[in-house]
């Protein structure tokens, strides 16, 4: 996997490219701004784009306006975004196209570096890796707001979807729930169906479910 990093904090870029790099990935630049997220990105086209939410000059959103930027000129471009704070905002608008290859974790996850580093490489294949505080929250918000068809879904269904969001496959969501890889399957089948999404390849249904769980957090 390539890799451009894009951290103004010294120590913490050095951090994230050493930890790549003991995985056995490249770094193909580490940088700090977000012209050269855009600039160097289109230029070396890399598997993933690693960015911090808060840049020069003002360290609000710069990283994140860059990234979906980049994504515009190179649409197939997977894009992990590290945050020190949860903001649901930011997780919408990654993943408001409706395609994978999208991320969002609190930076406090880097601290567990084979999780960190298997979220970086399931984004880098095209699918999503949504930091589980986030997903929590937006659970909780779509319940209170009851909104449309989430109200359908199950206890189970609900369980499997957050999983879903977090980016887990769906041996990983029965591991996590002990149940068997078939019963997985019977509630990713039932939660699509609910949500009434249009027949496509099974990931990009999967990163339309989560959609669909944001937007109905944004209601409630």
């Amino acid at each position: 996997m390539r890799v451009l990093i894009a951290e103004d904090h010294a120590l913490l870029r050095d951090g994230l490219t050493r930890l790549l790099r003991d995985h056995g990935h490249e770094v193909v630049a580490a940088v700090e701004t977000p012209d050269d997220i855009v600039r160097r990105g289109a230029a070396l086209r890399p598997d993933l784009a690693l960015c911090d939410v808060r840049l020069p000059p003002t360290f609000t959103d710069e990283g994140i306006r860059a990234a979906l930027e980049l994504r515009a000129i190179v649409p197939d471009q997977a894009v992990l975004v590290l945050s020190q704070y949860v903001e649901r905002t930011y997780a919408s608008e990654l993943l408001a196209d409706g395609r994978g290859g999208i991320g969002y974790l609190l930076k406090d996850r880097v601290a567990e570096p084979a999780e960190f580093v298997r979220a970086c490489e399931r984004v880098a294949a095209g699918g999503t890796a949504l930091d589980p505080e986030v997903v929590a929250q937006l659970v909780a918000r779509g319940r209170r707001g009851g909104a449309g068809a989430l109200e359908a879904l199950t206890p189970r269904e609900h369980e499997v979807l957050a999983l879903m969001a977090e980016g887990r496959s769906n041996r990983g969501i029965a591991e996590q729930l002990v149940i068997t890889d078939g019963a997985v399957e019977k509630h990713v089948t039932s939660i699509l169906g609910k949500l009434e999404l249009p027949a496509s390849s099974g990931d990009h249904r999967r990163v339309l479910a989560v959609l669909a769980l944001l937007r109905a957090s944004g209601e409630g």
